[in-house]
């Protein structure tokens, strides 16, 4: 599937336009008064508001885009008829916004044929809006951005744990 460069544009402003929503939304509503469920294991955790979030991107993006596919992490599913698929995940760092730790955020993809075409992550507790166009690099709040040079010895590098205490 071809995608033109005003396609792509298009696509993200969509994407983006969602995930401000969404964001807009979730941080509006504290966690103290969600009820949260847990999924696979005892810390990966689910709220009204993951499925909330989820489902106000998914009517945004179909609204706009009815024959792409959908695949969220809270559950929400529909085959592509169009070769693009979007990937949601409503609030990428559920724990955190549970415990009050403004650090999430809203993360959704466009891929078609296994590849990536677009991607916006949206951190609603600092503003800040990351955004990338396959062959086109990537930004912050619309500014260009790069890797660092930095050699790997000297750099701080954030991990997480698996919510499977049986995976590494």
């Amino acid at each position: 599937m071809t995608i033109s460069d005003a396609d792509s544009r298009a696509m993200l402003d969509l994407a983006r336009r969602a995930a401000i929503e969404a964001g807009s939304m979730v941080i509006q509503t504290p966690a103290r008064a969600l009820r949260a469920s847990t999924k696979s294991s005892p810390t990966d955790f689910v709220t009204e508001m993951d499925r909330a979030a989820e489902q106000l991107i998914l009517e945004t993006i179909l609204a706009a885009r009815p024959d792409d596919g959908m695949v969220g992490e809270e559950g929400a599913s529909k085959a592509s008829q169009s070769g693009l698929s979007w990937l949601i995940d409503p609030i990428d760092g559920t724990t955190n916004y549970l415990r009050g730790i403004p650090n999430f955020s809203v993360s959704i993809a466009a891929v078609t044929e296994g590849e990536s075409v677009i991607g916006v992550v949206y951190d609603p507790t600092l503003g800040e809006t990351f955004t990338a166009i396959r062959n086109q690099g990537a930004a912050l709040n619309d500014a260009p951005i790069e890797c660092s040079a930095t050699p790997l010895a000297e750099s701080i590098i954030g991990t997480g744990f698996s919510y499977s205490a049986a995976e590494p």
